[in-house]
């Protein structure tokens, strides 16, 4: 097994200015040790993970990290910077970066270094020594554990030990019923009192850093306020169940997470602190005394009872709850999320059975009663209904999740239940919208209900399937449903009935929002718009028009950037030209988030020229009455598409405007940097040319 870090991954001067510039300089590093095999590929996958929730933590520490196919082992390289890097901490910038790159199988052992980093960080014993560290080699050797920190001689018991981060030192609410002061403890000394007793839950997307932080500082700020606090780590390197004894013993529960918690059911009964993990890195002497709290006032519940009235719990990091937009944002996108790889899945598979059928396969007779092995007739109606099986998930998937989204894993069935009413009704994508929205509001005020603990064990299992799935089934099929159908049916007509201006206007919104956030929530909901129409057994006209516009404006992004990138490569950095070969393939193949990189360098320039692109592509798509029956593929589903070369002419038009005026601001930019190069070094540039000369020669 090779080291996790060597002295060539460490940077003790670190230059960068920015989070992005700071993991790019990082991981070349990793690149030229033969640790990651694609800069790009992996500093995407980093951003991804950055979008997820910030790295940075208080004391200084900025942590970027993520799993990606394009790591060979796990790999951590660290850098020192004077000039400090927001990565988004409360306390303010980073001087010590730790980038961290595990592959998407990583091996136990290397985890497990990992998450014992994690727990170091908490330390400020070896977070001083680290900047203080003068040769590359100790501060590896540090990292390693191969050289021991030198303990601060003063300070505080918090700040001899790390007991937790800035901020952190004392518990909040000391005044309240069960917060931990310290004289109490010792005047408890000489009595025979049992300690309280937590037992915790830690757990982050990648179950690499923040996992083991959160772990650290709860269980540092437990002895502080004398508490007996044990903590589950459920990391990547996998985690061993708390005792029954333990939890059974325990006076309250903390969970810490951002996933959801595995085997949650275990701790129903306890009071209960649900928070994201970031929440234990920052503030764990806040949580333990709310914990403290809550079982002095005997709020007792499930887990899964819980959180009534608020986002899922994953989504939360404060005591103030996301404004109803927000959560509402979270809701929708969880059910999008999850239900988009059914897209995917069953889109292509259909689009395969028509290229090798045609469309007359979709009457073909059940396989099931009628295959013939050497006949491609039966291959291609076995695709097809294969593929029509997983579009009939679509609308009972995105209502599920989004009621999973809402009230955790109790909201799946009625959510299921509304989604599946809704698609037999047809009321098709609205109403699976709506039957989400109504599962999950149905179950958190279910949830609001205290109940007799003799039936907290089955309201989970039993009760809150059996009402909330009675509720919202009455609802979909007397109350609302009907008149969510007939709305559903309007709007198809609608679609149906558009032309001229009207179909122009809407192609030019949707560009726009396919384009915006290149792969975000934005061009989610313009995507799950599209395929929400034609996941049906007989899509309207109108709703093939718009999957057409949706494809061929999220097209747009990468290959307007991989054009400008060959004609003017001047402009743009090594790195991003190379970058701009891969964008060729990934916007040939409809996958926008191939102009990601290019925007995050330089958002103000990339994103509003993508979106005049994606907004001309959607319009002329919509005005030649395109039509597109696959909901992926890019120019591989050309043969599904109506209308082909005149679908080909407008994404090449989007492609051509974006793809000018990217090259005309970057340009633009680059005349102002060198007019204003020239005034401040006078009348002579750089190499003896004079000032008017050199303009001349960066405008060329």
């Amino acid at each position: 097994m090779s080291e996790l870090i060597t002295a060539d991954l460490v940077d003790l001067d670190l230059s960068a200015d920015t989070k992005e510039a700071a993991a790019r300089s990082l991981a070349e590093r990793m690149v030229a040790a033969g640790r990651v095999t694609d800069l790009d590929g992996f500093l995407a996958d980093v951003a991804a993970r950055e979008e997820q929730m910030p790295t940075g933590l208080d004391g200084g520490i900025g942590i970027p990290h993520c799993r990606s196919a394009h790591v060979t082992e796990p790999t951590l390289a660290f850098g020192r910077s004077a000039a400090r890097i927001d990565f988004g901490a409360a306390d303010g910038p980073a001087d010590l970066i730790f980038l961290i790159a595990a592959p998407a199988g990583a091996d136990s052992d290397h985890l497990t270094i990992l998450s014992s980093l994690a727990r170091q960080l908490m330390n400020a014993d070896f977070t001083d020594a680290l900047r203080s560290a003068d040769r590359p080699e100790r501060a590896a050797a540090l990292i390693r554990g191969e050289e021991q920190s030198a303990p601060v001689a003063e300070g505080t018991e918090a700040e001899r030990t790390g007991a937790a981060p800035k901020g952190a030192e004392e518990p909040a609410g000391a005044g309240e019923p069960g917060a931990a002061e310290p004289a109490a403890a010792e005047a408890s000394a000489s009595e025979p009192v049992t300690p309280f007793r937590i037992v915790a839950v830690t757990s982050c997307p990648t179950g690499i850093a923040h996992t083991y932080m959160a772990a650290e500082a709860l269980e540092n700020a437990g002895r502080e306020a004398g508490v007996e606090l044990v903590v589950e780590t459920q990391g990547s390197a996998g985690f061993d169940k708390l005792p029954a004894a333990t939890i059974a013993a325990a006076d309250a529960v903390v969970f810490a997470h951002d996933v959801e918690v595995r085997d949650k059911a275990r701790f129903a009964g306890k009071p209960t602190v649900d928070v994201g993990v970031k929440a234990g890195i920052n503030r764990p002497a806040e949580l333990i005394a709310e914990a403290r709290a809550k079982a002095a006032r005997g709020e007792v519940g499930a887990p899964a009872d819980g959180a009534a009235g608020r986002s899922a719990p994953m989504d939360e990091d404060g005591p103030a709850g996301d404004g109803f937009g927000t959560r509402l944002r979270k809701w929708l996108m969880t059910g999008v999320s999850y239900m988009v790889p059914f897209v995917a899945a069953g889109g292509l598979l259909i689009a395969l059975a028509f290229a090798i059928g045609g469309y007359e396969i979709a009457s073909a007779k059940s396989v099931a009663d009628h295959f013939v092995w050497a006949e491609t007739s039966s291959w291609a109606a076995l695709l097809f209904q294969i593929g029509s099986a997983a579009f009939t998930f679509l609308v009972p998937v995105l209502a599920g999740y989004i009621a999973y989204g809402m009230a955790d894993r109790p909201g799946l069935v009625p959510g299921f239940v509304g989604g599946y009413i809704a698609t037999t009704i047809k009321a098709g994508f609205l109403g699976g919208l709506v039957a989400g929205l109504i599962a999950g509001a149905v179950v958190m005020g279910i949830q609001r209900f205290k109940v007799p603990a003799a039936l907290r064990g089955i309201m989970p299992v039993v009760v809150i399937p059996l009402i909330s799935s009675a509720i919202v089934g009455v609802l979909m099929f007397v109350v609302i449903g009907k008149p969510i159908a007939s709305a559903q049916e309007a709007m198809t007509d609608w679609l149906n009935g558009l032309s001229g201006a009207n179909a122009i206007g809407l192609g030019v919104l949707l560009g726009l929002m396919m384009c915006f956030d290149l792969g975000g929530p934005v061009n989610k909901v313009a995507y799950a718009f599209a395929t929400g129409g034609i996941a049906v057994s007989d899509p309207s006209t109108g709703s093939l028009k718009i999957m057409a516009a949706v494809m061929a404006a999220g097209m747009v992004p990468p290959l307007a950037l991989a054009l400008a990138t060959t004609v003017r490569g001047r402009l743009f950095t090594k790195t991003e030209r190379e970058n701009g070969k891969a964008a060729w393939v990934l916007g040939a193949s409809f996958i926008t988030e191939g102009a990601i990189p290019f925007a995050a360098a330089d958002p103000l320039r990339v994103i509003p020229s993508s979106m005049v692109g994606g907004a001309v592509t959607g319009a002329l798509s919509m005005a030649f009455d395109c039509t597109l029956r696959a909901p992926h593929g890019g120019i591989f589903v050309v043969p599904l598409i109506g209308e082909p070369f005149l679908y080909l002419l407008a994404i090449v038009a989007g492609t051509v405007v974006s793809a000018g005026l990217v090259v005309f601001l970057k340009g633009l930019r680059k005349t102002a940097e060198a007019e204003a190069t020239g005034q401040a070094g006078g009348k002579a540039a750089p190499g003896g040319t004079t000032e008017d000369e050199s303009k001349v020669a960066v405008a060329a």
